[in-house]
């Protein structure tokens, strides 16, 4: 029995296994799962030869204090915005020994939500050391706090797994 649903433990099994294979780390920079996202890999057994470590910041000053955003990006975009995910991915990347990093910020709900960034907008960046970064926006609707957070793990995972392959 685990704490996530089956098709995330699958995802995060086929992390573990192929990361174990190719000799890579990953590590998680997180706001709005709060750190579900190293949660569902550490699930696994086998994990701690994968996951270096995870980033829970869900206050601006920690994304500034521990992965190195900058104050002017959140005071002119916003902590939920392409460029503040960029940075966050950037120092988990930069502040671990990974060779993959994947960062998430968003609206979870159910408030907090305006109509330019509503509730269930989250912002994902991957990035490898090699350079290869993806960002996806998505607007997972209002779809209930709970449901918005495994559907971020699920895309998460996702950009994972398409860095390996890249």
């Amino acid at each position: 029995m685990s704490l996530f649903p089956q098709d995330i433990i699958s995802t995060a099994e086929a992390i573990v296994r192929d990361f174990t294979a190719a000799g890579l780390m990953v590590s998680t920079a997180e706001s709005c799962t709060g750190g579900l996202i190293a949660g569902a890999l550490t699930e696994i057994s086998g994990s701690s030869a994968v996951v270096d470590r995870g980033f829970v910041t869900y206050t601006n000053s920690a994304k500034i204090e521990m992965l190195g955003v900058q104050t002017e990006t959140l005071s002119r975009f916003g902590a939920v915005s392409e460029e503040t995910a960029r940075q966050m991915v950037h120092g988990a990347l930069f502040r671990s020994r990974a060779e993959i990093a994947v960062a998430v910020t968003g609206i979870a709900g159910p408030g907090g939500g305006s109509p330019e960034k509503p509730v269930g907008l989250v912002h994902l960046a991957a990035k490898s050391r090699a350079g290869s970064l993806i960002h996806r926006k998505m607007l997972y609707g209002d779809i209930g706090r709970s449901e918005v957070r495994l559907a971020t793990i699920r895309t998460a995972l996702e950009m994972v797994r398409s860095l390996l392959a890249a």
